[in-house]
């Protein structure tokens, strides 16, 4: 609500200037061929507001909106550079991911919804950054093929980064995420910031939220978390905890975990449960299924396995989700 106005009381008034200095025009009389350059008082009745201040008003808009970008560009560069875990030496690439399906791949391969406001908290004007420290040693390709799965959901600004503890990294691992942009992409037109750092660590870490989030270990344990970005979890308990086993099983029996002994197991139980249903948990993907595809594939013992695992293999590679998981 706008606060009362008075008339200028300051009319036929004569004032005396200095002839010192040099001289300027008196604002407050009428100059011959000039109209007066004060607001008429009934202007000023009528609610109407000087041109000069509309101006500046659209000029604080402007600044604020440029300090809102700024902001949102020092909280991702804070999770990434200032973070004692997470500190980079090179960088090496920066990618935008497409929003558009891999080829083969389906638009929608998931039937659920998921709202980032609704799983992570609204974060006006800041992205939320995902940051992952993993070994080269060790490539988690189970997040390689979630990375490819969020960029069909959301709007994603993806970067590869070496640390210093890491003296070479091959050629295919530089790329994983996408090929670098020909521009400059500002960082609010995205949803969510995706960091993988090449780091000599012992075991796979996930930063999200500095302040108020404990950093995640483990592959299964971050695969977990992003797939809930992607779709939410089974209302079904049974079916929750049988992914949840499938997982487990991927990483600590077929994966580099196992033993030759566990991984015969493990596959025995796959072509068992394949048997049954096209995907490992029914009708639909899972997490059960990128995570036990992607621990086949990294232990090398997919030509050994039996017919309804290769028949499975063949319908996750037709999806196109899980071409990334070739890095050589």
């Amino acid at each position: 609500m706008s606060m009362y106005k008075l008339k200028p009381v300051f009319d036929g008034i004569k004032v005396d200037l200095p002839t010192c200095m040099y001289t300027l025009p008196n604002i407050h009389e009428q100059q011959p061929g000039k109209s007066r350059r004060c607001v008429p008082a009934h202007a000023c009745q009528n609610g109407e507001s000087d041109p000069a201040v509309r101006a500046l008003e659209v000029r604080q808009d402007e600044i604020m909106r440029k300090l809102l970008e700024l902001k949102a560009a020092v909280e991702g560069l804070a999770k990434t550079v200032a973070t004692p875990d997470a500190d980079l030496d090179l960088t090496v690439s920066s990618s935008l991911a497409s929003p558009l399906p891999a080829p083969g791949a389906s638009a929608h391969p998931f039937s659920g919804t998921a709202d980032l406001d609704t799983l992570l908290g609204k974060d006006l004007g800041a992205l939320r950054d995902i940051v992952i420290n993993a070994n080269p040693a060790q490539p988690p390709l189970t997040l390689l093929v979630l990375h490819g799965l969020l960029c069909q959901r959301y709007r994603v600004l993806s970067s590869v980064h070496v640390h210093s503890s890491v003296p070479a990294v091959p050629a295919p691992l530089l790329s994983c995420l996408g090929p670098r942009p020909t521009d400059d992409s500002a960082r609010h037109l995205f949803q969510l910031g995706f960091t993988l750092i090449w780091k000599d660590v012992p075991k796979l870490q996930m930063k999200f939220s500095v302040r108020s989030m404990c950093p995640i270990e483990g592959e299964a344990n971050v695969a977990r978390f992003l797939f809930h970005l992607l779709s939410p979890e089974p209302s079904d308990a049974a079916a929750a905890t049988l992914v949840d086993d499938w997982v487990d099983t991927a990483f600590f029996q077929l994966g580099a975990e196992g033993s030759g002994k566990g991984q015969a197991a493990a596959l025995r139980s796959l072509n068992a449960a394949l048997g049954r249903h096209p995907w490992l948990t029914g009708p639909e993907l899972t997490l059960a299924d990128v995570a036990c595809y992607c621990c086949v594939v990294q232990s090398g013992v997919a030509k050994a396995a039996p017919a309804n695992v290769q028949r499975w293999m063949k319908a996750c590679e037709n999806l196109g989700y899980f071409s990334c998981t070739k890095l050589q």
